[in-house]
């Protein structure tokens, strides 16, 4: 995996030889695991070049998890409808074990989302609003260890990085039931969140939305409503799909 990881980082193919230095591994291994990836279809040998790239079967596991993680026909519909009252990019965050991942994005020309999320984003969950959502419903020990493994690194120069800093933005988000971001995840955009739970009320994603930090400031309360609501909805369709699904099993 850490192979596949390199190779899917860089700008092009690469040579065994590179892989080896770089992951401090035998070029023996090297090419043993590289050749075990090439059969398995997960990377391709480019002869000509002695280097190796991308194969086709993660493109078809890439697909596999957009099946896995789309969101319900009934929540797609409420991150539409919070796209055109808010007047902004709107998400549907879910929760996986202890990450949030993009499931469905709600946009258009006048209102495009922010370029890095699209479908299956999940980095940098203490510079995003939906991220903070999940921090701050974590038990602390839980939190420390993934902000432990993830990092706060400044993702723009107005990301809260310090810890103590970000435990109170966080106990606020949690207080409040709202999450906001200003220019932290990117220079010149806003994010807000608000929390959507399942029909027990345990925390399972988030409705966001995204739009220039000057138009929130002028329309923060049309546009806060709006999150709200949204989530409110999202929480009744999840509650919805989940007991359509189960009577459908009994």
């Amino acid at each position: 995996m850490r192979v596949l990881d390199h190779i899917a980082a860089a700008p092009g193919p690469v040579q065994a030889k590179q892989i080896a230095a770089a992951l401090g591994l035998t070029l023996p291994t090297t090419y043993h695991l590289l050749t075990t990836l090439v059969s398995g279809g997960y990377l391709v040998h480019l002869t000509e070049e002695r280097a190796y790239a991308l194969g086709h079967r993660v493109d078809d596991l890439a697909r596999g998890l957009h099946r896995q993680i789309e969101a319900p026909p009934e929540v797609r519909r409420v991150t539409s409808v919070v796209h055109r009252e808010a007047q902004a990019a709107s998400y549907y965050a879910t929760l996986r074990d202890a990450e949030m991942i993009v499931a469905h994005v709600a946009e258009c020309p006048a209102h495009p989302r922010i370029r890095p999320l699209a479908v299956g984003f999940h980095q940098a969950p203490h510079a995003t609003a939906f991220g903070k959502l999940m921090l701050s419903r974590l038990p602390v020990d839980d939190r420390e260890t993934l902000l432990e493994h993830t990092g706060t690194p400044a993702v723009t120069a107005a990301t809260v990085i310090d810890r103590s800093l970000l435990t109170r933005q966080l106990r606020q988000v949690r207080e409040t039931g709202l999450a906001v971001e200003v220019d932290e995840f990117q220079d010149g955009l806003t994010c807000m969140a608000a929390p959507v739970t399942d029909a027990v009320g345990r925390f399972v994603g988030a409705v966001a939305v995204s739009m220039p930090t000057t138009r929130l400031r002028d329309d923060r309360r049309s546009v806060e409503r709006a999150v709200r609501l949204g989530a409110v909805r999202a929480t009744r369709a999840i509650a919805l799909s989940t007991a359509t699904r189960t009577g459908r099993l009994l």
